[in-house]
């Protein structure tokens, strides 16, 4: 077990200790579902100003509407009522400007096995918001509601609307 699991589990009994689930469910109180970037410099709560409960946060590589992110937005949506979408990306993302095939050929030599799996980079982060935007909106499943496309500047915090 690492050092780090290990202070994860300490802090989570201090969470224990604290903790008062009273008023929330599984509904977020905003009515706000959020795709956003897995990246670590993004806290998309604080960024927005959000506290527990308040919004679904569905989070993966690039903020993609991947089938599973939308998989997600439809529960979310259909079963917990929410009525509104925020995509957001962010500046210096890993997947802008990703080669692929290169690193599914990297992935190929260092493992021996072969798959034919999609990372999703792009070439620029606002046209990949407008496409994850685009992708929400016209959706068959995906009820119309707002959807709104934003990028976080890693570099300020600031995040600005792109779509």
């Amino acid at each position: 077990m690492s050092a780090e699991y290990e202070r994860l589990l300490a802090e989570n009994e201090r969470y224990v200790e604290a903790f008062d689930r009273s008023g929330l469910g599984a509904a977020p109180l905003s009515g706000l579902a959020i795709i956003a970037c897995m990246d670590a410099r993004l806290d998309v709560e604080a960024a927005l100003g959000l506290q527990t409960g308040d919004a679904h946060v569905i989070r993966n590589a690039g903020g993609l509407a991947s089938d599973d992110a939308i998989r997600s937005l439809i529960v979310s949506q259909q079963l917990l009522g929410t009525d509104e979408v925020l995509i957001i990306g962010h500046t210096n993302c890993g997947l802008e400007g990703v080669d692929e095939p290169g690193l599914r050929d990297r992935l190929t030599s260092s493992t021996g096995a072969s798959l034919d799996l999609s990372f999703g980079g792009f070439p620029d982060v606002e046209a990949s918001v407008r496409e994850q935007v685009e992708r929400v909106r016209t959706h068959p499943w995906v009820r119309r509601v707002p959807v709104h496309g934003l990028v976080f500047e890693v570099e300020t915090g600031r995040i600005r609307e792109v779509a």
